[in-house]
């Protein structure tokens, strides 16, 4: 399962693969033929009883789907404006939803954030009665290393007199050792000792997107259960991994599928196999977007007997993963913010088993993309994949674990995809199948384009410091109680949004290059975007 969903595309490939090498179990002396005897057995009654113990679990399952209220039977086709709210009551804890604690926990989170970002906000302080976030003991300045990305989103990344500041109000922020399985806080630390305030802002910034910002922060603040600490070294953490190891915006998505043809056709042994294993994992489909399910979220679909240990390495694995992550997000039509990925398992075999790309995908999903998992379906799991799953539920949050589901044919994939929009491959209706299409010559003009680019980061730039003095004055004026001021500062700052998100769409050819999903006309441009292109045409056709 090691390359079942993709490493990295971005410049600093966030989703490492480990080759995965079959320990010898037994001994080659005589002398250990009993123990080897033992282990044998063990082993063998192993297996044999987790098969029966899949199959009574799973293949004879009492089924107990969830439910999905409120969802459609068929998700409606066509065009649809991402920069709109569909017509969908948005998810607990989320933009238009939130409870008044839930808002003040933004405030105080937005504040944090505010601060790593430089930001002094002398007075700013919660109300008594929330739990508010202190100041902590100041930390050395350190020198910083410069960041490798091509451009940056504010122009005083290299504006050294605000690094101490930041590190002054929260470099003392950390995590209990039991609740940092990936060991964030030091991450934390390490973002505030390499990373200078502008380009932990650039960082933030350039993962908004089209986004609204306050679904980003909420996102870590539903992951980390509303602790605005533990959400802010998250949040940082992630911001490090993006700038610094993955460079997921400066390498992997404005270099795209252009750059890897290009590599796979130079002359370094290196940079061709780079190009040539992720243009491979395209071509065959390893894993794809395609549709979405009942409750509309888009669908990415594994198909892990693709995957052979060793085919492509870490790197290449990596890349692709992100890749295919940061292409989904663009896929998100707000209320939804999740997606759903199913993981084919039709003729799963020990040679697809791979578990550095499992161990990855995970720690993207937990640490790096929080709250962007809808479900997961394990469709047509063999009996082998007992042993296997065992291992990798351990590995997984509760929270993530309870999205998990297991299906074993058409029958159970209804419960959460519409039968209409079940591809054939998978035993549905929808007659479609992966086919990749090539990258053009000269597919990405505007990328070349520097003075336009530029012209549009400084609007981009304009705006996001707008957003982020008016998100202070309607938390100064909140926290006052001063109702008026804080409803016009409210008002004010939605409409700054809404023009960042509009605008993003405007600078996005200059920043991203053409992905497969642009040149199947699914991504339109202009945040619009048509899961089933061509549909309303045929569905036209056969009514006539």
């Amino acid at each position: 399962m090691r390359g079942t969903i993709l490493r990295r595309l971005y410049p600093s490939a966030k989703f490492p693969v480990a080759r995965y090498s079959f320990a010898r179990p037994f001994s080659t002396y005589p002398e250990h033929q009993k123990a080897s005897s033992f282990w044998t057995l063990t082993f063998t009654l192993a297996i044999v009883g987790g098969g029966a113990w899949l199959q009574d679990r799973y293949f004879n399952p009492k089924d107990t789907f969830t439910s999905q209220p409120l969802l459609p039977q068929k998700p409606s086709l066509g065009v649809i404006d991402t920069l709109a709210t569909m017509p969908a009551e948005p998810a607990p804890g989320t933009v238009g939803n939130l409870t008044p604690e839930q808002e003040v926990k933004l405030k105080e989170f937005w504040v944090l954030t505010l601060k790593v970002f430089g930001l002094t906000l002398e007075g700013l302080e919660a109300p008594p009665s929330t739990a508010t976030s202190e100041a902590a003991t100041p930390a050395p300045a350190q020198d910083k290393k410069k960041s490798k990305g091509r451009w940056g989103l504010f122009g005083r990344a290299d504006d050294e007199d605000t690094k101490s500041g930041t590190a002054s109000s929260v470099s003392s922020i950390s995590v209990a050792d039991g609740d940092d399985k990936y060991g964030q806080s030091k991450e934390f630390k390490q973002a505030l000792e390499d990373m200078k305030p502008e380009e932990i802002r650039t960082a933030f910034w350039s993962m908004v997107k089209g986004d609204n910002p306050d679904s980003l922060l909420l996102r870590f603040l539903r992951a980390r259960k509303w602790d605005t600490k533990k959400a802010l070294v998250m949040l940082i953490s992630t911001m490090r991994w993006r700038l610094l190891e993955m460079h997921v915006d400066d390498d992997i998505m404005f270099n795209g599928e252009a750059s890897a043809v290009k590599m796979s056709q130079g002359s370094d042994p290196k940079e061709k196999k780079k190009g040539d294993d992720f243009l491979t994992q395209m071509r065959m489909g390893k894993s794809f977007l395609h549709g979405v399910d009942r409750a509309g979220r888009p669908i990415c679909v594994v198909r892990v007997r693709l995957h052979k240990a060793g085919d492509q390495d870490n790197e290449g694995l990596e890349r692709f993963t992100v890749y295919t992550i940061e292409t989904a997000r663009l896929l998100l039509a707000p209320p939804i913010e999740t997606a759903t990925i199913v993981f084919d398992m039709t003729d799963f075999g020990m040679a697809n088993m791979d578990y550095a790309p499992v161990k990855f995908m995970i720690k993207c999903f937990e640490a790096n993309y929080p709250e962007s998992l809808g479900a997961v379906l394990i469709h047509k799991a063999p009996w082998l994949f007992s042993s296997i799953w065992s291992v990798i539920k351990g590995w997984l949050d509760p929270v993530v674990a309870a999205k998990i589901h297991f299906t074993k044919n058409r029958q159970d994939l209804e419960n959460f995809i519409h039968p209409s929009q079940i591809m054939k491959e998978l035993e549905g209706d929808e007659d479609w199948e992966y086919k990749y299409v090539e990258v053009p010559e000269n597919e990405n003009p505007k990328m070349a384009d520097k003075e336009t680019r530029d012209t549009l980061m400084a609007e981009r730039q304009k705006l996001a410091q707008e957003i982020q003095d008016t998100t202070v004055e309607w938390i100064r004026a909140s926290f006052k109680k001063e109702t008026d001021a804080a409803s016009a500062a409210e008002e004010k700052r939605k409409g700054l949004i809404e023009q960042l998100r509009t605008h993003y769409w405007v600078l996005d050819p200059y920043v991203r290059a053409r992905s497969l999903y642009d040149r199947l006309n699914i991504v339109q441009g202009g945040g619009k975007i048509n899961f089933y292109p061509g549909s309303e045409k045929e569905a036209e056709s056969a009514s006539a």
